[in-house]
């Protein structure tokens, strides 16, 4: 028999003072006021001795971070995804620290889940792997408190516009999902032009258990009518999905919603995906969708063309279900004709074949799937001529094999801290 349990054998449960520091504001976030979440991060930054703090959030266009307003937060110009050391914290997922002659000025990327909402910036007069450690899970509490408090104000989607936005457009964005999805074996990202006044063009997915659903819309014409196409087609795709619909009766769910609404002069065309992600089997319905390309090893393997069906509103058959197995590392981009039909500006049709060149000339830079769908739609539009006189749309499925059951330290990649010792890239700002 061994000896009796006393309180000495008890674990200690007294705070440290990380614990302390961020159960404060844990224990007031319930409550919280939206705006009083990033003032009320950067009192916790002052208390561990930070100093020139901002909240910077990623705008709509995905060019550059913009700083929250708010008491003891430092305010300033926005600063460019490319070419700033907060943009290489946002774009590369880690931590990156510049020394300078007054201390360390670090860039903390806010990640929620598997999204990235912006940077948290600071400086200190110096940094240990303890404070490291405490600032990277303040940056990750930070951001899940803006994600939640989000839905409770205008103040974090303000702060993101560059630009005045169209009706359709807002209609557009409150209906997407987070463009950005990471996990240990899918990874997607995508973007939408023009930003501002999108209206046609709509995306969703989700994942369930071990199945990542997508769909990909075009509504038919431009500005509110279109938007309002375009809503009517997500929302039957989403009752669909949730009603555990096969991709043939979702489709059939999705042309008789348009069809009963809008009658026979209006269409959707759209594209359908199931992805399993422990095997790789793909599985879509394309209608009368540009076909998705297989990007493999950074090189355009071919359009997954398959079998096609009728847009959705028109009445089609019963669709046939096409199947592709992919290989880990497989990228799969799906886009809307607005990318190919657009002329440039010596009046020449832009094209799949020069799409395809581009985006194999940008695949082996874009080491994540967020950075490459950007540099491609920032390459694309340069390539057109700064024309998008339709709505132009952009979605990356990266596959990357294994099971679900990943250990945990193969998810610690994220945060990992990355010293700058030369002075900041052109369009970087000390605040």
């Amino acid at each position: 028999m061994g000896r009796p349990i006393g309180p000495e054998d008890a674990l200690d449960r007294s705070e440290g003072f990380g614990e302390r520091l961020l159960g404060r504001l844990l224990d007031r976030a319930h409550e919280m006021p939206p705006w009083l979440v990033a003032p009320l991060a950067a009192e916790k930054v002052h208390a561990i001795g930070g100093r020139d703090i901002s909240i910077l959030l990623q705008d709509y266009a995905q060019l550059s971070l913009v700083p929250l307003p708010g008491r003891g937060l430092t305010g300033g110009e926005p600063l460019p995804l490319e070419g700033s050391l907060a943009g290489r914290a946002f774009l590369s997922e880690t931590v990156v620290e510049h020394r300078q002659a007054d201390g360390v000025r670090m860039f903390l990327p806010l990640l929620h889940g598997s999204g990235k909402i912006g940077v948290m910036a600071l400086t200190l007069d110096g940094v240990t792997d303890d404070g490291r450690r405490l600032l990277r899970r303040l940056a990750g509490l930070v951001a899940g408190l803006l994600v939640t408090k989000n839905d409770y104000t205008d103040q974090f989607l303000r702060t993101r516009r560059r630009e005045p936005m169209s009706v359709p457009a807002e209609i557009q964005w409150s209906l997407l999902p987070p463009l950005t999805m990471t996990t240990p074996q899918v990874a997607v990202a995508g973007i939408l032009e023009p930003a501002y006044n999108v209206a046609g063009d709509s995306l969703d997915y989700a994942l369930n258990d071990d199945v990542l659903h997508l769909a990909m819309i075009d509504a038919m014409g431009h500005g509110l009518n279109a938007a309002v196409l375009a809503t009517v087609a997500v929302g039957a795709y989403r009752h669909a999905r949730r009603a555990r619909s096969g991709l043939a009766e979702l489709y059939a769910f999705m042309d008789t919603a348009i069809d009963q609404q809008f009658g026979p002069d209006h269409f959707v065309t759209a594209q359908m995906m199931r992805l399993n992600v422990g095997t790789g089997h793909l599985e879509w319905v394309n209608a009368g969708h540009p076909a998705p390309l297989l990007i493999r090893d950074h090189e355009v393997i071919g359009a997954l063309e398959g079998s096609s069906t009728l847009p959705v509103g028109f009445g089609g058959s019963t669709p046939q279900i096409n199947h592709e197995r992919l290989r880990p590392g497989d990228r799969v981009l799906a886009y809307t004709d607005g990318l190919i039909e657009e002329h440039t500006t010596g009046g020449e049709l832009f094209g799949e074949e020069r799409l395809i060149a581009t985006i194999e000339r940008v695949a082996p830079a874009g080491a994540t799937v967020q950075q490459m769908v950007r540099d491609l739609s920032r390459t694309l539009m340069r390539e057109r001529g700064g024309i998008t006189s339709d709505d132009a749309t952009l979605f990356l499925i990266e596959w990357r094999g294994g099971t679900a059951d990943v250990p945990a330290g193969h998810l610690m990649g994220r945060g990992a801290v990355r010293k700058s010792a030369v002075p900041p890239a052109a369009g970087a700002v000390e605040q």
